[in-house]
């Protein structure tokens, strides 16, 4: 015990020892500085020479651009390109997933699932052309079968008005006067509303524009697919502010209104509402008055 003693009153000596650090001119042993320490000074001192070397590492490394130099760590600039990308990858897969609409429906049509006369002249189908004299059309007999049983029980026709069960809330377009009413028997799958000329469009929900593009038929267009499987198109329009592609929020504005197209017959907005691929009735979802 008493040795125990005796070694720690050592050791407690030696930290307290004091020793003197000189500097001198290697050719004169001119003494240039002189220092005068102890060990416990040189266990100090080396511990918050540490302490502030470690904090001042981490500093650089958390909040300066030279964490990008470290493996593990991504650049601001990459990060920024990835978001992007991911953006225009699922911009991208929602067009694709309306042409391999569009695609499916023709495809029934040539292969004599649906009549050629189901389709509206008015509607976004028309922008698909096909030469139907160099295609044989003519039904099969299993075909023609087929089409009789489903003529005699009235059902799963192509523009059957779909009718959801949503509690979505629409943003009107514009606000005027409803010249035209939706009619699936007149072939008329829209709603027509009277403005003046220039009356902005706006959008009805938050959504992305799929196609804007002019069609001599029916002017300036622009469509938007909107989420819960809902597609708004607006036709006759006298410009647009929005490309493909653009992500517009619900009431922004994406139009000018106006007279546009050899089917127009005056300032007005031609609009039309769909939900997963079949026409419905917009003024059950939007009050335009």
């Amino acid at each position: 015990m008493a040795k125990k003693s005796k070694n720690k009153g050592r050791f407690r000596k030696k930290l307290f020892n004091k020793y003197r650090l000189v500097i001198l001119n290697e050719e004169t042993f001119e003494e240039k500085l002189s220092f005068k320490l102890t060990r416990l000074n040189v266990f100090v001192f080396g511990g918050m020479f540490s302490i502030l070397l470690i904090v001042g590492t981490s500093y650089l490394i958390a909040f300066t651009g030279l964490k990008e130099y470290i493996p593990g760590f991504s650049s601001t600039k990459l990060k920024k390109e990835a978001t992007h990308l991911v953006y225009k990858v699922d911009s991208l897969q929602q067009v694709l997933d309306v042409n391999n609409l569009y695609i499916l429906k023709v495809k029934e049509l040539l292969t004599g699932k649906v009549s050629e006369v189901m389709f509206d002249r008015d509607s976004v189908m028309q922008t698909i052309q096909y030469n139907k004299d160099s295609m044989n059309l003519a039904p099969s007999e299993q075909d023609l079968e087929f089409r009789s049983e489903i003529e005699r029980i009235d059902r799963f026709s192509l523009f059957n008005e779909a009718i959801k069960d949503t509690e979505v809330v629409f943003f009107a377009p514009v606000v005027g006067t409803l010249t035209d009413g939706y009619s699936p028997k007149a072939k008329h799958f829209a709603v027509d509303i009277a403005v003046e000329t220039n009356t902005p469009v706006k959008a009805i929900a938050d959504g992305t524009v799929i196609f804007a593009e002019w069609t001599a038929t029916t002017g300036h267009v622009i469509i938007i697919e909107h989420n819960s499987g809902f597609i708004s198109v607006y036709k006759h329009n006298t410009s647009l502010t929005k490309e493909q592609g653009d992500f517009v929020q619900s009431g922004e504005v994406i139009a000018s209104a106006g007279s546009t197209g050899e089917l127009s017959t005056g300032p007005h907005l031609h609009f039309e509402l769909w939900s997963e691929g079949y026409p419905v009735n917009p003024t059950y979802y939007i009050d335009f008055e």
